[in-house]
């Protein structure tokens, strides 16, 4: 077995993906003057996600009824299982490394959730092998994204109910300063000297406003905004869009098979090019993350290293386990497209809703783990060891049915 992973590492170092992503990484470390256009960013991550929905949809389009109640339970199954794994997260964090609780919560709801950019590199990957994958795969990252950002809103609740004061430190924590919602009763029912209320307003910064995080929780942890940011975030929209675009367009396809020709042309011939240059930037970004690991301690770092590993392989189990009740054989490619979207961490949704509804947290390190570690170790070594395990699995427990 790991001859076979050093052989497919070694293989897949020398695809263009790879190459352009180290490419990219090393482009802080030689100091190159070179700053990837924002613009580009954002438009490749428009192209990626809704090219992934529309080739998604137009093969679900062709899929009978029973395919879809299979990929139905899948997304069940997904749900689950990345909600387990932010809560899991969260607990390796709290008893293994020094940090506050608020920011081994955020941590973990980023884990809970998944990695777009990982996903559309494990597509490139699975192509470049010749492994196939079941097409309602790209549905599977639209729902496992979400409970990652739901896991983080329930537990900051929880903590917000127990004392945490408006920096994000707990009563047992360093520097707290006291309950941030009895401050601000207590301001609002005027019983707080203005001396006492000079000096909340002297401590130090917050990212963002903490009053806004505090309104949120005394009006309910999941307010209409926040909700709209973690269902409707632009990540999802586009994904979903494409998604439901492509299937209606794979639909009329079965009758006229010209109308998805030049869709085809766009999303699918210029896919593998596009992904090499938004693995160019995500080179750049990991490497520059790396060097906000620097206070976060050895624990810290081991966990964004071997996390996407545990969490990977928990997932294959789980898909197997329905596999096996099912007795429906899934695609070896489906199984490392599972293991990546619970082995990966968040960079685009969860960060969003932190920005809304977590201001108190760090907005570092819960990035350092995600872009700098676990996404760097996935595209590299993770994702084939992942289809090596995924082989395994299917080889010693083989589904019957």
């Amino acid at each position: 077995m790991l001859g076979e992973i050093a052989n497919n590492f070694v293989s897949n170092l020398f695809q263009p993906l790879l190459l352009f992503f180290f490419m990219g990484f090393a482009i802080p470390l030689l100091r190159v003057p070179f700053e990837f256009p924002k613009a580009l960013y954002q438009s490749l991550t428009i192209y990626l996600l809704v090219a992934i929905g529309w080739h998604g949809g137009e093969l679900m389009a062709e899929l009978p009824s029973s395919e879809l109640a299979v990929a139905g339970g899948l997304a069940a199954v997904g749900f689950i299982v990345n909600g387990t794994i932010g809560l899991s997260a969260t607990w390796i964090l709290r008893a293994f490394t020094p940090m506050r609780r608020i920011d081994a919560v955020t941590v973990g709801s980023y884990y809970g959730s998944d990695s777009a950019g990982t996903f559309v590199t494990c597509l490139g990957i699975l192509a470049a092998l010749g492994l196939h994958h079941d097409s309602y795969m790209p549905v599977m990252l639209a729902v496992m994204e979400i409970p990652g950002c739901l896991v983080g809103l329930f537990l900051i609740s929880r903590l917000r109910g127990s004392g945490m004061d408006k920096l994000g430190n707990m009563p047992d924590e360093p520097g707290y300063l006291g309950d941030a919602n009895a401050l601000v009763a207590d301001a609002e029912s005027g019983d707080v000297h203005s001396e006492s209320y000079e000096d909340t307003h002297h401590s130090p910064p917050v990212a963002k406003s903490v009053g806004a995080a505090v309104a949120g929780h005394r009006s309910g942890a999941l307010n209409l905004k926040i909700l709209h940011e973690v269902f409707l975030n632009p990540g999802l929209y586009m994904l979903f869009g494409g998604i439901i675009v492509g299937f209606i367009s794979g639909r009329q396809a079965l009758v006229d098979p010209h109308v998805v020709e030049g869709p085809n042309n766009l999303f699918l011939t210029m896919f593998k090019g596009a992904l090499c240059l938004f693995l160019l930037e995500m080179g750049i970004t990991a490497c520059q993350r790396l060097s906000d690991l620097k206070t976060a301690g050895i624990g810290f770092v081991l966990f964004g290293v071997l996390a996407p590993v545990l969490f990977a392989t928990f997932g294959m189990c789980a898909l197997h386990a329905y596999s096996m009740a099912l007795g429906h054989q899934f695609e070896t490619g489906t199984y490392a497209l599972f293991a990546v979207l619970c082995g990966a961490a968040s960079y685009i949704a969860v960060p969003a809703v932190q920005r809304i509804a977590i201001p108190e947290a760090s907005p570092t390190l819960p990035l350092a783990a995600s872009l700098g570690l676990t996404f760097t170790w996935n595209v590299t070594l993770g994702i084939p060891i992942y289809i090596e395990i995924a082989k395994k699995i299917i080889e010693f427990m083989p589904v019957t049915g």
